[in-house]
């Protein structure tokens, strides 16, 4: 039965019947692809997405990111060299010193569909602790890397690095000012993160 139906108690459709005797009460939950519960659950925590068709889209995206923000000319903490590599064009001004940098640019592991966070590990953040990075973070990520839990990150992590795993495993999941943060968020360090996903299935 529809919401408008319920507020106006208008009668049922034979529509209505046949839809809800096709899901009885005992069905399992229908259950959404992992691409879209994770961005609705990315969203929900306040993270900032732009998804891309191809590179061009994602240079596209990051010039507006940088633009935004005036950042085009601040320094970078970038720890991945494949990064610089891969957006060349840019010319960052990086850094490996956390207090001179404005925003942190990073990949992540994985993306966890069923709370909406970013799994990352010593791979992208060395042996800093969360809060020690700056406050803001872009992530640069392709749709192959969606994963249903975290279990199922971990022991994806594990197969990639089976010569070494790496450590300082985490997951980012805060992604509102300060001012948003209740009592559920107490202790987790909270970013204002832009995810960049790059489509690559």
């Amino acid at each position: 039965m529809s919401l408008f139906r319920k507020i106006f108690g208008l009668k049922n459709t034979p529509e209505d019947n046949i839809k809800s005797e096709e899901r009885g009460k005992y069905m399992p939950e229908i259950k959404l692809p992992v691409d879209e519960q994770f961005t609705i659950n990315f969203k929900a925590n306040g993270g900032k997405f732009l998804y891309c068709e191809n590179m061009q889209e994602i240079y596209d995206s990051l010039n507006a990111i940088l633009n935004e923000n005036n950042w085009g000319e601040e320094k970078v903490l970038l720890f991945d060299e494949r990064l610089n590599e891969l957006f060349t064009n840019f010319e960052f001004n990086t850094t490996k010193r956390i207090s001179e940098s404005t925003y942190f640019f990073s990949t992540c592991e994985y993306l966890i569909s069923d709370d909406g966070s970013l799994l990352i590990s010593s791979n992208q953040i060395a042996e800093k602790k969360l809060k020690e990075l700056p406050d803001n973070f872009i992530i640069y990520a392709t749709t192959s890397q969606f994963v249903q839990n975290i279990g199922e990150g971990l022991r994806g992590i594990k197969g990639k690095n089976r010569d070494k795993i790496p450590t300082n495993i985490t997951t980012i999941k805060h992604f509102k000012t300060i001012e948003d943060k209740d009592f559920l968020t107490y202790g987790s360090s909270s970013k204002n993160l832009y995810l960049l996903l790059l489509e690559d299935l």
